[in-house]
């Protein structure tokens, strides 16, 4: 089964995992968090996930970030071009512009091979993005506050 490393500013990482726990009950041995903390330097975010990665046996991992360009992403570009160095045996694969719906489905896919894995996460987050609108109901009944 492959394994889902969440790295984000903190306390995003942590929440998301949270957030996939309060779904998905069974899925803390394999949704993993590190939040990137506010004046941390590059290089001690992506040790930090080094030794987190150690000793994590998986067939692979998809690596999760928030946000495109900022240095959790960057910690996780650093890793992707640097996997032999980094101590883990799977494969990695990353993605950003993390949402709760790309979560859930990664969750969901965690046994499809880790390439089918990160393509149902990244359709699942677009999917999770539509306009609200009063389709839901809720427009038709009066707020009572």
């Amino acid at each position: 089964m492959n394994q889902i490393l969440i790295i984000a500013h903190e306390p995003l990482a942590q929440a998301f995992r949270a957030a996939a726990l309060h779904v998905f009950p069974d899925c803390g041995d394999r949704v993993h968090a590190l939040d990137v903390l506010p004046h941390e330097a590059p290089e001690q975010t992506l040790e930090r996930a080094r030794v987190l990665l150690q000793g994590m046996p998986c067939a692979g991992m998809l690596v999760m970030t928030d946000l495109f360009g900022a240095t959790p992403c960057n910690v996780v570009s650093h890793m992707l071009e640097r996997q032999e160095t980094l101590g883990c045996h799977a494969a990695l694969r990353g993605v950003t512009g993390l949402n709760v719906p790309m979560l859930l489905r990664a969750v969901c896919y965690a046994g499809l091979p880790l390439d089918e894995m990160q393509e149902r996460a990244l359709s699942g987050g677009a999917q999770g993005i539509i306009p609200l609108t009063c389709n839901l109901g809720a427009c038709d009944q009066d707020v009572k506050e």
